[in-house]
């Protein structure tokens, strides 16, 4: 059960995150010759794919065409790994590393110490 989980959850991201989506229009690429050779029998696999990979051109199955596998490209997902920029490293001729972190908190002339310090309050009873 877990491989097939496994093997699951790395098609998926494969398929989200790569051009790997294409190969499930491979049924449209089928099809679409099917038609092709339907008007021209002597058309073979070959002319067919020069014709719509090699130098395409916008005919009356343009709006088919585009729908082939590896015509059009979407944007995929990305995955961005950045570096925290408060933490520093220091190499110095010793022979181990100084580690200096920098707590870096969110800076705004929204900002307000007080109000934020004041929330954390006991309530104040008040007698009139």
């Amino acid at each position: 059960m877990k491989k097939l989980i496994s093997i699951l959850l790395l098609s998926l991201y494969l398929v989200s995150t790569t051009e790997l989506y294409q190969l499930l229009k491979i049924p449209v690429l089928i099809e679409h010759y099917i038609e092709h050779k339907g008007l021209n029998a002597e058309m073979s696999l070959t002319a067919f794919l020069k014709t719509h990979y090699e130098n395409p051109v916008k005919d009356r199955d343009y709006d088919k065409d585009q729908k082939l596998p590896f015509v059009s490209h979407a944007n995929l997902l990305s995955v961005v790994f950045t570096i925290n920029p408060s933490v520093d490293f220091h190499f110095t001729e010793k022979a181990y590393i100084s580690l200096e972190i920098k707590k870096i908190f969110y800076k705004s002339i929204l900002y307000n110490k007080e109000i934020l310090n004041s929330i954390w309050e006991p309530p104040r009873f008040y007698q009139s």
